[in-house]
């Protein structure tokens, strides 16, 4: 058996033994109680007591095993679905081979385009399992919520990421449904692995229980379920996975994971109680995930996974700009703000967005401002509609709805009827147009149109940027998403072992919990 090194005492001895996860570690004593405890590394210590054995700790096993058994995963780590394809399917590919999981961004495309990238996943990814697509609610655009689904369904994506749901619609039901079946056992199987983002209790709720009654019927009426994949459906949570989103970008409530995640937490344990699953059904956290020590801390608060989004933005994958990019890597952790959102306008939902360096928020506020308090186009005062034209959409409001029901012919020609008879519809569809194109901007990177980049982070891009800061990770060349993920994963790993041998009684200075970014393999 291996003997032990002489074991460190002194607290600057202990914090470099730290970061040697994966091997045992012994807390040791001496026969001078005052002397303390120490810390040997290793094999077994003949000449000390040992008081305390911590065996290997691996990044790998930080969080719900049956994560990684469940969706093919080597670590229980997701790159979240940033829409407009900025979570692209490089990234997609990126993860898959790291052993994680990643989601293509498909929240406000086109189908055709999402088609593509699907096609494109099918094929550099076949026969592998941990990848999917992201179903995004369009409470404006009900058809192509269904279309996606359909496309999802059809091409057998294997995870699909249920976001910015409020309630449950037939279009995420059959996502979850379509192809239930039974092994010989008696087992259900499940095609497609749902994934729910939610910040809320009351949609949590919705997505751990067994999906309605009423939308299956409806569902099996249509001819879109068979009356078993309905009956399986009624034995099974609408998902199996679900991602406790707090302070992110995007859409967000702003609520702090601390107070949000073991509430859903107990949420999800009455209702496995409830309804007498036989699996488990796993919470993981998002939001503010941008160091090793919040990563740590969602998983010691129970998290079975988690998942980052803004972070991976500055990532070589990005769909992003350049441009856009170095916006982001000049944030810090105030330099974020709340901002209307393209999808919800007229509800007055709004999105988390980068606030330095961009006039977007500002400007799609006044825009919202001048919907909320107006009936049409024609209605605004005329220093108003000058100011508009001028300032935001560059362009006459003639023009701009010229343009405006060019988009919505090709996208969704139904928005027009409506439009025709309400002219506060028509005045929120020229405005969403600005909102909608100002986060394409930021993807396309156009010079003339940097102040109006619309991009969505939250607080934990300023917490990466300062981690990253003078190290190897501060170089654009350097971000790829997994060096990015394995370095969270790594520090968040090493944190954890420094906080175990703490709470032990050994002498841990603050320097063990700062863990450096580096390149890791």
């Amino acid at each position: 058996m291996k003997t032990l090194p002489q074991p460190a005492f002194h607290p600057a001895q202990i914090a470099g033994l730290v970061e040697r996860v994966r091997e045992p570690a012994h807390v040791v004593a001496t026969e001078n109680p005052s002397e303390g405890y120490g810390l040997a590394v290793g094999g077994h210590a003949p000449r000390h007591q040992v008081i305390g054995i911590l065996p290997p700790l691996y990044p790998e096993w930080l969080g719900d095993r049956t994560f990684g058994e469940t969706h093919g995963t080597r670590f229980p780590y997701v790159a979240g679905e940033m829409a407009g394809g900025i979570a692209t399917v490089g990234m997609v590919e990126a993860m898959a081979r790291g052993g994680m999981l990643g989601f293509f961004g498909a929240g406000g495309l086109g189908l055709p385009r999402v088609h593509e990238a699907v096609a494109e996943l099918r094929k550099s990814l076949l026969g592998v399992p941990n990848w999917g697509v992201n179903l995004i609610h369009s409470p404006n655009e009900p058809a192509t919520e269904d279309e996606v689904a359909d496309l999802l369904i059809r091409n057998g994506v294997p995870c699909v990421c249920a976001s910015a749901f409020t309630d449950l619609t037939p279009a995420v039901v059959r996502c979850s449904a379509a192809g239930l079946s039974q092994d010989a056992q008696g087992r259900i199987i499940r095609r497609t692995r749902m994934f729910a983002k939610i910040s809320r209790p009351e949609t949590a709720e919705r997505f751990l229980s067994p999906a309605p009654p009423e939308l299956l019927r409806g569902l099996v009426d249509r001819g879109l379920l068979t009356a078993k994949e309905a009956e399986l459906a009624a034995l099974v949570p609408v998902a199996e996975d679900i991602t406790v989103e707090a302070d992110s970008g995007g859409h967000t409530d702003n609520r702090p994971l601390v107070s949000l995640l073991p509430v859903i937490l107990s949420l999800r344990d009455k209702l496995v109680a409830r309804f007498g699953y036989d699996r488990p059904v796993r919470v993981g956290a998002a939001g503010g995930l941008g160091t090793p020590t919040a990563v740590a801390a969602a998983f010691a608060g129970g998290a079975a996974y988690v998942v980052t989004g803004s972070v991976n933005q500055v990532a070589v994958e990005s769909g992003l700009s350049q441009a856009a990019k170095d916006l982001l890597a000049a944030a810090d952790l105030a330099d974020v703000t709340m901002a209307p959102a393209a999808d919800m306008f007229e509800q007055g939902v709004k999105v988390q967005v980068l606030r330095r360096g961009t006039m977007f928020a500002a400007r799609a506020t006044q825009l919202y401002e001048a919907y909320r308090d107006n009936d049409s186009l024609e209605d605004l005062p005329e220093r108003l509609r000058a100011r508009i034209e001028r300032d935001i959409l560059r362009m006459p409001v003639a023009q701009a709805w010229a343009e405006t029901e060019r988009f919505w012919q090709e996208r969704d020609p139904a928005e027009l009827t409506r439009a025709r008879v309400d002219p506060k519809h028509r005045m929120a569809l020229v405005f969403r147009s600005y909102l909608g194109r100002s986060s394409r901007w930021a993807v396309d990177g156009d010079p003339v149109r940097r102040t109006d980049y619309q991009i969505w982070c939250g607080p934990a891009i300023g917490a990466f940027n300062r981690w990253t800061a003078g190290t190897f990770l501060a170089e654009q060349a350097n971000r790829t998403v997994v060096q990015i993920a394995l370095n969270l994963l790594e520090g968040a790993a090493v944190i954890t072992r420094a906080h175990q041998l703490r709470v032990y009684g050994l002498p841990v200075p603050p320097e063990a919990f700062a863990f450096a970014p580096r390149r890791l393999v």
